[in-house]
């Protein structure tokens, strides 16, 4: 017999509006994270609310966040909370009326005070993780980062112990109202993206092959590599 992991539920991660669509599943959380790499970090610097773009890898258990030492919202961040949100837009839920239309969609959101890594064998796990999230092998194909360009990079661990998941999925929800009768089309407009053909760089000596890692790659579901949950 299985066990479904649970989220803790705190103030902050309480739903509060289309408490349907949340989810204190662990194992959901686990599989929105794993399906992509970019996230949201939103970090108070100087009195001011910044939202910043950054790769990220989760290890289940951690989430870990990248940038350059210059980073102001990864210098910040360590001396107080963040959030940080990430997001799949799976379609577009066109109804009959503009009022019930909507989107298909997975998203998490994380809390909580980041520590910055400093230790450097958890700084490179830390760096493969967010390497291998984003493309499998690449860190065991690639060259290792040197003691300079580890300086010149930080990296923030921050735990998921406090984290929210919500979801989306399905047709309108005006099917069965009085708008069914205006005779108008409703439904999903999906949105799938891909990884396409590899694009080799120009200076590369002419006929070098694509590493089957990447090669593997083109025509599978783009984001990270954790599977579609819906």
């Amino acid at each position: 017999m299985t066990t479904t992991r649970q989220l803790r539920e705190t103030d902050r991660t309480r739903h509060r509006r289309l408490r349907e669509q949340g989810s204190l599943d662990r194992d959901v959380l686990d599989a929105v994270l794993g399906a992509g790499f970019v996230c949201h970090l939103g970090v108070t610097v100087e009195g001011a609310v910044m939202v910043v773009p950054t790769v990220y890898g989760s290890d289940g258990e951690t989430l870990y966040l990248h940038g350059s030492v210059a980073s102001r919202s990864l210098v910040a961040s360590p001396e107080a909370a963040v959030c940080v949100t990430v997001t799949h837009v799976d379609g577009l839920v066109l109804a009959r009326s503009v009022f019930e239309h909507g989107v298909n969609y997975r998203s998490a959101m994380i809390h909580g005070v980041p520590r910055l890594v400093t230790d450097p064998e958890e700084k490179l796990a830390g760096l493969r993780c967010l390497t291998e999230q984003a493309a499998p092998g690449q860190w065991d194909y690639a060259r290792r980062p040197s003691r300079k360009e580890l300086a010149a990079t930080s990296l923030l661990a921050l735990s998921l112990d406090e984290a929210a998941v919500k979801l989306r999925s399905g047709p309108p929800e005006d099917g069965d109202g009085p708008d069914a009768a205006l005779g108008l089309w409703a439904g999903v407009l999906p949105l799938r993206t891909t990884w396409g053909e590899p694009e080799p760089d120009p200076a590369l000596p002419p006929g070098m092959a694509v590493p089957p890692h990447i090669a593997g790659s083109a025509g599978r579901a783009g984001g990270g590599q954790g599977e579609r949950q819906q």
